[in-house]
């Protein structure tokens, strides 16, 4: 038991010291910044702007391990002219600052898959000069298709994802040669997303259920519910084989959530989940 104790202590004592915060941007947090920047000036228009998000464990982890903790780089981007809003509930009359005087507003209708769902087309919005209000008209009712299927070969769940291989010069074992030519690759998953500023019904029960050890506290769940949520465009799997399905279907994501519960972690918290993670994966 004594040296089962020992053994434990020089463990957690090595994760403790080998796993820093952040003391500057890292490699891949700078390639996600990179991205976002690339595909917010790729797809603006003289109609809307793109607003670009960096999620998954670039944006989760706040500690920096010696084996790396990101797989790959996630962005998820928002048209500013779109909204969705829960079935049944009233448009809303003041949006953020980043959504234009024109916004199209689609109704999340659900499906009989949980988390999945529809978007149905609802309300026009235009923002009003005098006061900065918006003014809903109800619009012709429709299901919104998912994507176009020039994408589909690049598509893993609701990204595309694009891949490429980064070469650099390192120092070789010995001095024969002088230096070899490394060669490592790297992917960006981006998910067009569509913003939800209310905290949907299908999750109601989430923000009051009961917890047995205090986490997340109140005022983390606060934050989260204030966040909203995002919906993508991926069928679910059992449907992915039926083309209609396949063109309508949405998913409920809570990729912003996670980015704060994450963050609420203790670093002692994030090394676990650290190595979890590189357990499943491998």
């Amino acid at each position: 038991m004594a040296d089962d104790d020992i053994r434990e202590k020089i463990v957690t004592e090595f994760f403790l010291n080998t796993c820093q915060l952040h003391r500057q941007a890292n490699e891949y947090a700078t390639r996600a910044w990179q991205y976002a920047a690339t595909i917010q000036s790729a797809m603006v228009t003289e109609e809307f702007d793109v607003i670009p998000l960096t999620t998954g464990s670039v944006a989760e982890f706040y500690v920096e391990p010696m084996l790396p903790c990101v797989g790959d780089v996630d962005v998820m981007f928002q048209f500013t002219n779109r909204l969705a809003i829960p079935a049944g509930f009233t448009p809303p009359t003041q949006l953020p600052g980043e959504f234009d005087s024109r916004v199209e507003v689609y109704e999340i209708v659900d499906n009989w898959f949980p988390g999945y769902v529809y978007l149905m087309s609802s309300y026009l919005l235009r923002e009003c000069v005098d006061d900065g209000k918006y003014n809903a008209v109800q619009c012709e009712r429709e299901l919104q298709l998912v994507r176009d299927s020039e994408f589909d070969s690049l598509m893993h769940g609701p990204a595309v994802v694009q891949k490429w291989s980064d070469k650099s010069i390192v120092l070789a074992p010995t001095t024969n040669t002088g230096f070899n030519i490394a060669e490592s690759r790297s992917s960006v998953d981006n998910v067009h997303c569509t913003r939800c500023l209310i905290w949907p019904p299908q999750a109601a029960r989430w923000p009051t259920r009961h917890r047995n050890y205090g986490w997340p506290d109140s005022a983390t769940v606060d934050r989260v519910v204030s966040n909203g949520c995002d919906v993508v465009h991926v069928a679910h799997h059992l449907c992915r084989h039926d083309k209609w399905s396949r063109e309508h279907q949405w998913r409920l994501s809570f990729s912003r959530a996670e980015i704060v519960l994450l963050n609420s972690w203790m670093p002692e918290q994030q090394i676990v989940y650290h190595l979890l993670r590189r357990f499943m994966k491998n």
